[in-house]
C-alpha cells in the first residue's frame, strides 16, 4: 500500500504565477480567483480548511464553508460551543486553506478571528433553509452522541414545536471573521517549481508581496 501510495503523480502544467498579474490588495485577489473557480463547475466551491489550536497548541482542521467577504475579512457560521468554537474563543488565530484542484491552485490565509455581529448572525440564519436552522437547534455540536436516533428524535421534536412559527437563531450559534494577516496564492506548475506569492500586512493596512520557493 505505502508503495501505491508513492508512485501517485500529477503534473501541473495549466498556466503560471506572475506578480504583475496580481492585485495590490490580496483579497481583491482572492476574489479574481473565487470568481474563476466558481465559474469553472467545481463543486463546493466555497470550501475550506479551517485549522484551530487549544490553549495547549494542539491543532485541530475541519472543512467549513466561506459565506463572505466583508470589510475584507472571510466569514463563516458555526456553533460556539463546539470544538471549534470552544478553541476559538480561547485562542483566536485560525488558518484558512482553500483548494481548488481543477485550476491547479490553493490559498492560505491566517489572521485572528472574531465574532460577527448579533445582526448579521440573524440576517444569515434568518436565509438558511428551514431544514438547516432546525439542525442548529437539534445537534448539540461536538458532544457525544449516544445513537443517531436520538439525534434524530430531537430533530422531530424541534420540528414539531417550531411547526407553525419561525424559526429563531439558537443564541449559541453565529458568524466568525477572519482578519487576514497572511494570504498566500500557490499555482502549480511542471518539475513541482510552483509559484507561491504571499501577502504579508505591514503597518497602515499596507501589504508586503514577494514570492517564495516552492
Amino acid at each position: 500500500m505505502n508503495t501505491e501510495i508513492s508512485s501517485i503523480r500529477q503534473e501541473y502544467l495549466m498556466t503560471s504565477l506572475s506578480e504583475t498579474d496580481m492585485d495590490q490588495d490580496p483579497v481583491v485577489q482572492f476574489q479574481h480567483w473565487f470568481e474563476q473557480a466558481l465559474h469553472s463547475s467545481i463543486d463546493d466551491v466555497n470550501a475550506m480548511t479551517l485549522s484551530t489550536a487549544d490553549m495547549q497548541g494542539i491543532p485541530s482542521s475541519r472543512i467549513v464553508l466561506l459565506k463572505g467577504i466583508q470589510q475584507g475579512q472571510f466569514v463563516f457560521y458555526t456553533n460556539y460551543q463546539s470544538r471549534k468554537g470552544r478553541e476559538l474563543e480561547s485562542n483566536p488565530q485560525v488558518s484558512l486553506n482553500f483548494y481548488w484542484k481543477e485550476l491547479q491552485r490553493q490559498v492560505r490565509i491566517a489572521g485572528p478571528v472574531s465574532k460577527t455581529s448579533a445582526e448579521d448572525s440573524e440576517e444569515y440564519f434568518a436565509s438558511r433553509p428551514l431544514e438547516s436552522q432546525l439542525g442548529a437547534w437539534a445537534s448539540h455540536q461536538s458532544e457525544i452522541l449516544d445513537s443517531r436516533a436520538m439525534l434524530e428524535a430531537r430533530f422531530e421534536e424541534i420540528k414539531q414545536k417550531y411547526r407553525d412559527l419561525p424559526v429563531p437563531k439558537p443564541p449559541h450559534w453565529g458568524g466568525f471573521a477572519v482578519d487576514p494577516v497572511y494570504i498566500e496564492f500557490w499555482q502549480g506548475r511542471a518539475n513541482r517549481l510552483h509559484d507561491r506569492i504571499c501577502y504579508q500586512k505591514q503597518a497602515a493596512s499596507q501589504w508586503l508581496r514577494q514570492r517564495l520557493n516552492p
